[in-house]
């Protein structure tokens, strides 16, 4: 990572080796034996020495992130609380700490805890004072039918034809994160086009998903067998249609249509009538662009607040035009002149 661009990452993902200290092998009450993470990459001399190399890869992360990136770091009870306090301590600036709750957990076989069902994954900011930082707040929302996103989510584990394996049927890498999981974290927090940075690669869960979302990517693993892994793998991901990826525009961010435009593209014409949804006020279209309702005449927020006895009114949601077809909402006429903007 020294050999990258120092704030050029708009987004880092990191799945670090947990830390997970077993002693010895884990085995199910029939003594069967369990597939858990033995690998020397998650071992390390102390927790002195685990604390140190987190603070190295961070700092080399902190480096590259731009001033309005973020960061999500995953972890389990074995190492998340570590890092959360190093990460405060060089001064990223946690924005919410999100929990993956597991709908099909490994359960714990000795029967001596709680079986653990979720890992938590930390959000943060370069600094306390980072401003801009993307967080795709009204997507999110549109796609959770219309309630805020929570900061729990339930998803399983990677399973199935989406888990790698070996010629022998084994797993290719023992803690392989589902894709869906990776897609939410994208999709909150970056935009099409955006360099995303995987500090621990593994076999290319998020470079996969970042390539399928159309952001640009560079993944840094040192395992070679993972490593090989993971190319095929994002090699053969076709990216999805760019009309699938376009950014959620807000009402704040869409560009601005005066009334007088739908006069000018023909949408509405001088003396048409305008109504209110139960048709109780009816108003006349003028050829300036204002409307006139009785001997009052101005805009169509000021004349649709005049008409409800309203100090304020919204003249795009209130008023409505005639058609074969029914009454439409004068908004909707809006909205195409903004999607013939956004293809022009």
């Amino acid at each position: 990572m020294s050999k990258l661009q120092a704030r050029s990452a708009d987004l880092i993902f990191a799945d670090p080796p947990y830390n997970l200290q077993l002693k010895g092998e884990l085995k199910r009450p029939d003594e069967s034996h369990v597939d858990a993470v033995n690998s020397d990459w998650d071992k390390f001399s102390s927790f002195s020495a685990y604390d140190e190399f987190t603070r190295a890869w961070l700092l080399a992360c902190r480096r590259v992130m731009k001033p309005s990136a973020t960061i999500w770091v995953i972890g389990s009870y074995h190492n998340i609380f570590r890092v959360g306090a190093i990460m405060q301590d060089l001064g990223f600036w946690v924005l919410n700490d999100i929990v993956w709750r597991k709908t099909n957990p490994m359960p714990n076989f000795r029967g001596r805890r709680f079986t653990n069902a979720h890992e938590t994954m930390i959000w943060a900011a370069r600094d306390e004072n980072a401003k801009g930082y993307t967080f795709n707040y009204e997507a999110l929302k549109a796609a959770n039918e219309d309630v805020q996103a929570r900061s729990d989510w339930l998803i399983p584990l990677c399973t199935g034809n989406e888990r790698l394996k070996d010629e022998d049927g084994r797993k290719v890498h023992p803690t392989q994160k589902p894709e869906g999981l990776l897609a939410r974290v994208l999709l909150s927090s970056s935009k099409p086009g955006d360099l995303v940075i995987d500090p621990f690669n593994g076999t290319g869960t998020t470079g996969a998903v970042a390539k399928r979302l159309g952001r640009n990517y560079i993944g840094f693993e040192r395992d070679r067998t993972y490593a090989a892994a993971a190319e095929k793998r994002i090699n053969a991901v076709e990216p999805l249609p760019q009309a699938t990826l376009a950014p959620f525009m807000t009402a704040r961010e869409a560009p601005r249509v005066a009334f007088s435009e739908l006069i000018e593209r023909g949408m509405i014409s001088p003396g048409a009538k305008l109504v209110d949804a139960k048709k109780r006020h009816g108003a006349l279209v003028r050829a300036d662009g204002a409307i006139m309702l009785g001997d009052k005449v101005g805009s169509i927020h000021r004349i649709g607040a005049v008409a409800q006895g309203a100090g304020a009114c919204n003249g795009w949601t209130f008023w409505h035009i005639e058609t074969s077809k029914g009454l439409k909402l004068i908004d909707e006429l809006r909205a195409e002149i903004r999607s013939q903007m956004a293809t022009d």
